[in-house]
């Protein structure tokens, strides 16, 4: 696993296991607070939000691929105001995403996380389950980058 750079603030083993979780989301995709925590086992979604929220990483660590369950942005660097939303939509729409009319992203770009495979997302590699999009059920091995 490559080491991220130490901030001048501290990050806590958690937040370096979503950062780790996070990095392996390949662009083009999101998930949701809730499949990280799923994958992690922490039982919050508002726990990956608060870690995200203050990712000192970005944007080696692609906070902004991760969104709410009906496929809702949610906030952007603790900003869930428009401004904050508009960034983050600009920036997956950069990386191919597209919005439904609602201003959704579609199933087909949503990574559900099922599961986590041995090693463990902190060390090297994990699996995810993908939905949506004449994809459903495929498994895919995803390497951090």
């Amino acid at each position: 696993m490559k080491i991220l750079k130490q901030s001048a603030k501290r990050t806590t083993r958690f937040k370096e296991s979503v950062y780790a979780a996070v990095r392996g989301i390949p662009p083009g995709f999101v998930t949701t607070y809730g499949s990280l925590a799923a994958l992690l086992e922490c039982g919050s979604s508002q726990a990956i939000g608060q870690a995200l929220r203050k990712n000192p990483f970005a944007p080696e660590v692609p906070c902004h691929r991760v969104v709410k369950k009906d496929g809702s942005l949610g906030g952007f660097f603790g900003d869930s105001t428009d401004h904050g939303q508009m960034r983050k939509r600009s920036i997956l729409e950069g990386e191919g995403i597209v919005f439904d009319s609602s201003g959704r992203i579609p199933e087909r770009f949503i990574l559900r996380t099922m599961r986590a495979v041995s090693p463990p997302p902190a060390q090297e590699s994990f699996r995810l389950i993908l939905a949506g999009g004449g994809q459903s059920g495929r498994e895919a091995s995803l390497r951090e980058h």
